[in-house]
């Protein structure tokens, strides 16, 4: 089973539509369902919103969530979910959840905010997550705000938008995607699907 957790965050059905196009076991778990949350292969924690929101949201899913990081459940976070993946943000006062050593800040004065639109990648190592993902296939993106890790290696790829931001990261089991992939056609679906089969793998 792959869980989407459902804490508030919009986006879900976007999400659960997107993922339902290569994989029959995903699953909508609200906080009325957290016990759910134990028997999941895989979790995605997906969102559209604001950081101090979205860390508040997540607590009642924090403890079973954490148990399935450290049993070894990969764990993706789209969007705003991939920036609580980290300690802070600039966005808000509330701690993060940590599962990626660094911060959230906001995007530099000089470009235009929101970061809206299609961009490509800028590939920095390989990765299960982006098999068959090369430097000319464009991702959807709306954000404000962006990932700095504290160790570089954990960058998967980035994206060029008057600096090189961060758009996909991962450390040990978990991952994160600042663009939207149920938003970004078929090489958005392709992540998707690979995600599944990194699932399958672990």
């Amino acid at each position: 089973m792959i869980a989407i957790i459902d804490y508030g965050m919009g986006n879900l059905f976007s999400i659960y539509n997107g993922l339902k196009k290569v994989c029959n076991h995903a699953v909508l778990i609200s906080e009325a369902d957290i016990g759910s949350l134990r028997e999941a292969d895989g979790v995605i924690i997906p969102g559209v919103g604001a950081f101090d929101d979205g860390i508040r949201n997540l607590k009642p899913f924090s403890t079973e969530l954490f148990r399935l990081v450290e049993s070894g459940v990969p764990v993706l976070g789209i969007c705003i979910g991939m920036q609580l993946l980290f300690e802070d943000s600039e966005e808000g006062e509330e701690k993060g959840l940590a599962l990626i050593p660094g911060r959230v800040v906001r995007l530099p004065p000089y470009v235009r905010v929101p970061h809206m639109g299609w961009n490509n990648l800028h590939l920095h190592r390989h990765s299960e997550l982006l098999e068959g993902i090369t430097e000319a296939d464009y991702f959807y993106f709306v954000h404000s705000y962006y990932c700095v890790p504290e160790n570089e290696a954990s960058i998967i790829a980035s994206v060029e938008y008057g600096l090189q931001l961060t758009a996909v990261v991962n450390n040990g089991n978990i991952y994160g995607v600042q663009f939207h992939p149920e938003k970004s056609s078929r090489k958005g679906l392709l992540i998707l699907d690979n995600f599944v089969h990194l699932i399958c793998r672990s």
